[in-house]
């Protein structure tokens, strides 16, 4: 193993977008595929707690840190091919790629796809674990295949989409460390064009209709666009970008449950108020036709009560001023700080509306 720090004098805030989080006893920096797997092979086998980061935007490490050895994935391998089977263009990429730069590099190169996730923090890693999505386009739309580690049996080996179980935000890598993911594919538009443009602020934005597609290099610099307007897009002097980006999902409420939950809604808010509501689909254990929905969890954190900036200008962790749903750290704040926040926010909505919030990032040493 190489370039590590000293014993319990190793920072983890600087390896996240929130900045935040106390030391590590060790961390490894990994360049490439064969580095991570005996670094972990190694950690293994004398049984020392391992925590795997990549870029770190959906961390929120404790104030305690963490008692063991980091690995950072720092490989950065991008290569296209055109698969044998179906002739489609897709792009492999190593798992430490930031994510962005995987994006413009495919953008670049002539192809469409990965251009509505523009701008999302992070490394491509860790895109399928959490399914990221953005501007109606999910990674489960694009995704060909992942490589994984099995720790169990210290083996490399691709898996394909169907394996995943990948859902809105989840699949079933997420929260699990016995699989580490080394790489991923994607596949891609050979002719430029994007990924149809279902989102409808996007569609204005670009001035088409919902569903047409546009040149990828047209759509991604909209959506890089709109995620700024947003501070959505990392600015080390920027503190609103200072987060995990949204902190929360956007509840899915089954489809019994939904016009008693409307109704409370529209009780708090007003009949005449229009409620954000998106069709849900199938969800596990609901018979068919529920009708489940998806509500709009910034949109309800507003009506709470809770506005951009919340709690205050004083405060050393706040609402974005941008946008309601990202919790930020202005500089000076501790993980515990973020967690009262976040804790007042999600208990605000629930008393409201009786919905429960649930938070994206992944926790360690700490919780809600």
């Amino acid at each position: 193993m190489t370039d590590t720090q000293a014993p319990r004098s190793a920072p983890l805030a600087e390896l996240t977008t929130l900045r935040l989080g106390g030391p590590a006893r060790e961390i490894v920096r990994c360049a490439d595929t064969r580095a991570i797997v005996d670094a972990i092979s190694e950690l293994d086998a004398r049984s020392e707690p391992v925590l795997v980061i990549g870029g770190g935007s959906n961390l929120v490490i404790g104030d305690a840190g963490f008692d063991g050895t980091v690995v950072v994935l720092a490989s950065d391998r991008i290569e296209f091919g055109t698969d044998r089977e179906s002739d489609r263009a897709h792009v492999v990429a190593d798992a430490g790629v930031n994510w962005d730069t995987l994006v413009a590099a495919t953008v670049d190169a002539g192809y469409g796809g990965l251009e509505c996730l523009s701008g999302i923090p992070g490394a491509a890693g860790a895109t399928p674990v959490q399914n990221v999505g953005a501007y109606g386009v999910e990674v489960a739309d694009i995704l060909r295949s992942v490589q994984v580690l099995d720790r169990r049996s210290g083996t490399l080996r691709w898996v394909a989409p169907a394996e995943l179980g990948l859902g809105y935000r989840t699949s079933n890598l997420k929260n699990r460390d016995d699989f580490v993911v080394v790489a991923v594919s994607f596949w891609l538009n050979d002719d430029r064009r994007s990924q149809p443009i279902r989102y409808r602020e996007l569609a204005s934005t670009v001035g088409v209709e919902p569903g047409e597609r546009v040149d990828a290099v047209t759509a991604r610099e909209a959506v890089l666009g709109l995620r700024r307007n947003k501070g959505m897009v990392l600015d080390p002097d920027d503190f609103d970008t200072w987060s995990a980006g949204s902190f929360f999902t956007n509840p899915i409420v089954p489809g019994d449950d939904a016009p008693a939950i409307l109704d409370r809604i529209a009780a708090r808010v007003g009949e005449d108020v229009s409620i954000p509501t998106y069709p849900a689909g199938p969800q596990p254990g609901e018979p068919a036709g529920a009708h489940a929905i998806k509500l709009s969890a910034g949109w309800l954190i507003e009506r709470a009560g809770f506005s951009r900036g919340h709690p205050g200008p004083d405060s050393p962790v706040r609402l974005s001023t941008k946008h309601t749903l990202a919790l930020t750290n202005r500089g000076s704040a501790t993980t515990e700080q973020l967690l009262t926040l976040a804790r007042q926010v999600r208990d605000g909505v629930f008393d409201a509306f009786g919905v429960t919030l649930k938070p994206e990032p992944v926790f360690v040493n700490c919780s809600l």
